[in-house]
């Protein structure tokens, strides 16, 4: 796959297949290559002509009342990215780092941050070279831009001091090496570039973009696995009914039940309501209990959550957020405030919480499927072989699984209404967080991650014991929908192999261990194999909204 950037049409698709190495190649269309032309001319002509222009001839935020002659020039845009190589700590994911230099290249490319044609295709060269400069994940208020994290980008990209690294070829290089083995030179920047470099909020929203993308796949599998939870439960599907969501139509809940309705229908085990329909639970609750029945009353406004922070990403992805910036159609320059990352923030602040609400209600599914009491006939803690006398089943799975729903919870608290006032001269007054929030969104997708494998192993578990109670066969295929057998399938070859008529996928504990089958399935979704494949309907429904 290659992405071709222009300015404008970026998707969290295009963001997350360059995250994980796609090409990248610049727009030839000529009227965008002529307004990065006619933006780097508009400040060249005023610099020539002697204007004032902040960043240009004047220093930064708070010292912006101190201007520079004609001989600092350069210095100034040195000292703009130099001043910011001073964080330390955990580094940012090298997919994190990617998707950085992308949104910074494709904001370049709309024309209006003065800026040379030779330094987008810097930023193209590294991409496509493998070339990752080490970037830090703290530094960042999200206000004047991502500052710190963009200048370690940019000072490697243009070689501005041995100092910058930069991983390449499964080496760690200082940058002016990185740039002789791409076949590239130290470039000096000229007037606005250093601070074009750093201005901006790509290295947030790379990081939200990222996880924003992962979180509607992990999102899509969560349904596939409520639809293995419902026919393991012997749920009816009158839950998802049309007329019932037309009455209360918000879009994410008539979409959630779409989704569900597709994903059940067929289901040897789920009960009809209608006339001559099946009925496994005569003289039980007439009625699903909440988690199952409110399923798409939950998860409607989760998913229309998810997909609000989604069209904001893609937004703040195809903007032009550095400052000043140039209008190349009537060369004036605005002093402006793009550069403030909040709805990259507020963004990544509703993705944790609705995360952590995916979490909630899966949690409340899997303590019905290991209470007797509550789950129609399931052995206790979804125990595979009862007459050993001794098995327990998933108990430490789900213990586990408690561990990590609280944890996403607690992420889920927002960070950009915490900013301190007084950064930089109390020039930078207010402030997003957006990187903080970026960084939180990715920890929690990927405690989510490994949340659903587990849960997945548990909706295993669940419906091959299911089957052997109705089909008398642990393999879950004689009695799922056509739509949830790929899933299930592809979840048992990851944790143990194919489905086994005579065993579940659990059976004696002392058998081995229960780890192994989690990271079986951890890692098949991490790497997008056949379990996200199983779900790739769901996933395209996104679109939908």
């Amino acid at each position: 796959m290659t992405v071709i950037i222009n300015g404008q049409d970026l998707t969290l698709t295009d963001i997350r297949a360059v995250a994980l190495g796609a090409k990248v190649v610049l727009t030839d269309d000529p009227a965008i290559l002529a307004r990065i032309e006619k933006s780097r001319q508009v400040i060249a002509g005023g610099v020539e002509r002697g204007e004032q222009i902040y960043g240009v001839t004047t220093l930064f935020g708070g010292m912006a009342d101190q201007y520079v002659g004609p001989d600092l020039l350069a210095d100034v845009q040195r000292i703009a990215v130099w001043q910011h190589k001073s964080t330390t700590g955990p580094r940012l994911p090298a997919e994190d780092v990617r998707a950085a230099m992308l949104l910074r290249a494709n904001s370049f490319v709309k024309g209006a941050s003065g800026v040379r044609r030779e330094i987008i295709e810097r930023y193209i060269a590294f991409l496509n070279a493998g070339a990752h400069p080490h970037v830090h994940q703290r530094g960042s208020i999200g206000a004047s831009g991502d500052l710190v994290p963009l200048s370690y980008i940019g000072g490697a990209v243009i070689g501005l001091d041995p100092a910058f690294l930069v991983d390449i070829g499964g080496e760690t290089l200082d940058a002016h090496s990185a740039l002789s083995r791409i076949g590239l030179e130290p470039l000096t920047l000229q007037p606005k570039e250093g601070l074009a470099l750093n201005n901006g909020t790509g290295a947030c929203t790379g990081v939200a973009a990222n996880a924003t993308a992962r979180s509607l796949d992990l999102a899509s599998l969560a349904l596939g696995i409520h639809a293995l939870y419902a026919q393991a439960m012997l749920s009816t599907d009158q839950s998802f009914d049309p007329f019932i969501h037309a009455m209360k139509p918000h879009p994410g809940q008539v979409w959630v039940a779409q989704q569900m309705g597709r994903l059940v229908a067929g289901s040897k085990v789920i009960r009809s309501e209608a006339a001559g329909g099946r009925s496994h639970r005569m003289g039980k609750l007439i009625q699903d209990r909440y988690s199952l029945r409110c399923l798409p009353q939950y998860l409607g406004p989760v998913v229309d959550g998810i997909a609000t922070a989604a069209r904001q990403i893609e937004t703040e992805a195809n903007c032009a957020n550095d400052n000043p910036l140039i209008n190349p159609d009537t060369a004036e320059i605005f002093h402006t405030g793009n550069f403030l990352a909040q709805y990259t923030g507020v963004a990544m602040d509703g993705l944790r919480y609705h995360v952590g609400l995916i979490a909630k209600h899966i949690d409340a599914q899997i303590a019905l499927l290991m209470t007797p009491e509550f789950s129609y006939g399931l052995n206790p803690s979804l125990v595979g072989n009862m007459e050993a006398g001794i098995n327990v089943g998933l108990k430490s799975l789900q213990i586990g699984g408690n561990s990590m729903m609280p944890l996403m919870s607690f992420y889920g608290q927002s960070i950009v209404d915490r900013f301190p006032t007084h950064a930089e001269q109390f020039n930078q007054n207010v402030n997003s967080q957006a990187m903080n929030s970026a960084n939180l969104a990715r920890e929690t997708i990927d405690v989510l991650e490994h949340y659903l494998a587990a849960a997945l192993m548990i909706g295993v578990q669940a419906v091959e014991l299911r089957a052997k109670l109705v089909a008398d066969s642990y393999d879950a295929r004689t009695i799922l929908s056509e739509a949830t057998r790929p899933l299930y399938e592809a979840a048992r070859r990851a944790a143990g192999g194919a489905p086994d008529p005579a065993r579940p996928l659990h059976w004696d504990d002392l058998d081995g261990f229960i780890q192994p089958k989690v990271e079986g399935i951890l890692a098949d979704i991490a790497t997008g194999g056949a379990t996200m494949r199983a779900v790739g309907d769901v996933r395209a429904g996104w679109a939908d909204l």
